[in-house]
């Protein structure tokens, strides 16, 4: 079998060449298990980009979309990591999710979503509370795109309310998150390859 690709979106606010990312550093985490498990995984930082926002793959000159989008279908995994804004998901990883919205009338030639037979997991960091509210919206909207999600998909840190330390500032990951951080990747590189090998079936008529 070929070995599988992942791609990761960076939904930090922040550009880069500014601030390090906790995101990242979540993202970082992850992409090791998955390199332990013969993954590859490709990071974008989607702050760099210009995202217009919409809900078709293409929203004309200067949108620089299709070209994650087309990165989002040639790989068997997509990973979404977002901070927690407000007790939500960025506004950067919601318009990301608003742009997969045309998968719902996009479908192969066997009338299947185009999306299908790609796993997603979602990575989490943020100083409040909120780490399981913002999983459950990106888990709903990623599986109305058409992406499955396997067991215990995410891998989240959340620090002290109103605290100033961020997961990039952490000395030491705690072990609780590496924990989860395998998990996620054993589980859902384990089901991208099933899938790979057994993709849902083809729209009946």
């Amino acid at each position: 079998m070929a070995k599988l690709k992942a791609i990761a979106l960076n939904a930090t606010l922040k550009p880069s060449g500014g601030e390090s990312s906790s995101t990242d550093r979540m993202l970082d985490l992850i992409a090791i298990s998955m390199q332990e498990l013969d993954v590859t995984t490709e990071r974008i930082r989607l702050a760099d980009l210009n995202i217009k926002p919409g809900v078709l793959s293409d929203e004309g000159e200067g949108d620089e979309w299709p070209d994650v989008r087309r990165k989002i279908l040639d790989a068997n995994i997509l990973v979404v990591g977002t901070p927690i804004w407000m007790g939500q998901p960025s506004s950067v990883a919601k318009r990301a999710l608003e742009r997969m919205d045309a998968f719902l009338e996009e479908t192969d030639k066997q009338g299947r979503m185009v999306s299908y037979g790609r796993v997603a997991a979602v990575a989490v960091v943020g100083n409040e509370d909120g780490a399981h509210h913002v999983s459950a919206e990106l888990y709903q909207a990623l599986n109305d795109v058409g992406f499955t999600i396997a067991a215990n998909a995410v891998a989240y840190w959340v620090g002290e309310a109103m605290g100033s330390t961020n997961f990039v500032d952490l000395a030491k990951v705690p072990k609780v998150v590496k924990t989860a951080v395998e998990m996620l990747a054993r589980n859902t590189v384990h089901l991208a390859k099933l899938m790979k090998e057994n993709p849902y079936p083809a729209e009946t008529k």
